[in-house]
């Protein structure tokens, strides 16, 4: 329930929609029809489920709502047509989500908390700190939001990379993902949605004995502990190795292959000592490298070691890809989307005062 004393109908799965009908003394087919309702045809209003009967439908307008957020503001990106979505929740937080389209694949960058706790150092969410975890509703919403003003049909992926660990959040992102997938959702195979960690080695495992089987994206950023330790404190808690190890399980028990997300930071991670380190962690498990240009985090007025961040020259990038093809690792450079509204990877953030 909510503040309101409504129930939140949202992000429910098929089999709790069902028990939720038949616990107001409802046939549990309500429940399927339900379902369809909200993530094929995209209802926000009960009084537009015409298979329901009106004394149901003012039932379920009075004890229930179907909407978990609210769509703030949207901005589009003039060179790339990017477009960013603010939305607000019922308790009045702030979260982005981002739709980056390219050719005839359009994805969909999804939040999963309120800020985030790992701090990552060239992140300007981690900058934000860490208010709450959403709901399983409040992930699906966004897709819903945005599906229905920018057309469903047109979503062609989702990748679980906007505010937020989605693994410390597991248990709502595997519910999103489970009502994304299934098939009375008529929405997204698991081949198109892509779940990004900085690395918990626990849930990763737990998520490849899920059954889902969605892409994962392992934020990499270097292969060395003591500098994965001060660009990503949460290294410290669970080093490279036991991640390593999580990740070859991933990759065996699902049969996908791993992506490792690499930032380039001048003088960081941009060195053929890193060349070499990657090269070892990649004859290790089936993968790919996306390589991704640095992108200001200024918006956000950072300190420490954040400030002194720099991106390595684009010419540098083109270099450090070229060697480490040569080493016979597939490796791609991530085009920026989105920088001039600050849409890019690790660019999402809301200020708090």
């Amino acid at each position: 329930m909510n503040g309101n004393s409504k129930k939140i109908l949202k992000g429910l799965t098929l089999n709790e929609l069902r028990s939720y009908f038949e616990s107001i003394g409802e046939a549990k087919y309500r429940g399927d029809q339900l379902f369809n309702w909200i993530y094929n045809h995209i209802v926000f209003d009960p009084e537009e489920l015409s298979n329901f009967p009106k004394n149901l439908r003012i039932r379920l307008t009075e004890e229930t709502e179907l909407i978990t957020l609210t769509l703030q503001d949207k901005q589009h990106s003039v060179s790339t047509g990017t477009v960013k979505y603010l939305f607000s929740t019922k308790d009045g937080h702030k979260i982005e989500s981002v739709l980056i389209p390219d050719g005839d694949r359009n994805t969909l960058c999804l939040s999963t908390q309120v800020g985030c706790p790992l701090d990552c150092k060239f992140c300007a969410t981690g900058l934000m700190g860490f208010k709450r975890n959403l709901s399983a509703g409040e992930i699906t919403d966004q897709y819903l939001l945005i599906a229905s003003d920018y057309g469903k049909e047109k979503i062609t992926n989702i990748v679980f990379m906007g505010m937020g660990e989605p693994l410390t959040n597991y248990r709502n992102t595997l519910t999103a993902i489970e009502i994304f997938t299934h098939e009375l959702s008529k929405s997204l195979s698991r081949n198109r949605i892509t779940v990004s960690t900085a690395g918990i080695p626990d849930r990763i495992r737990e998520l490849a004995d899920s059954g889902l089987r969605v892409k994962l994206a392992f934020s990499l950023h270097s292969a060395f502990d003591d500098i994965r330790n001060k660009i990503m404190p949460i290294n410290k808690k669970y080093p490279l190795e036991k991640n390593i190890e999580a990740l070859k399980y991933y990759a065996a028990k699902t049969k996908t292959r791993i992506t490792f997300e690499y930032t380039m930071l001048r003088g960081i991670n941009d060195r053929d000592e890193d060349i070499k380190e990657l090269a070892k962690i990649c004859s290790r498990i089936p993968s790919k490298i996306n390589i991704i240009p640095f992108n200001s985090i200024e918006h956000m007025n950072p300190g420490g070691i954040s400030a002194e961040l720099e991106p390595t020259p684009y010419e540098e990038i083109i270099n450090f890809a070229d060697k480490l093809r040569q080493r016979n690792i597939s490796v791609f450079i991530r085009d920026t989307q989105g920088d001039d509204i600050a849409a890019a990877c690790g660019q999402l953030a809301v200020k708090y005062n």
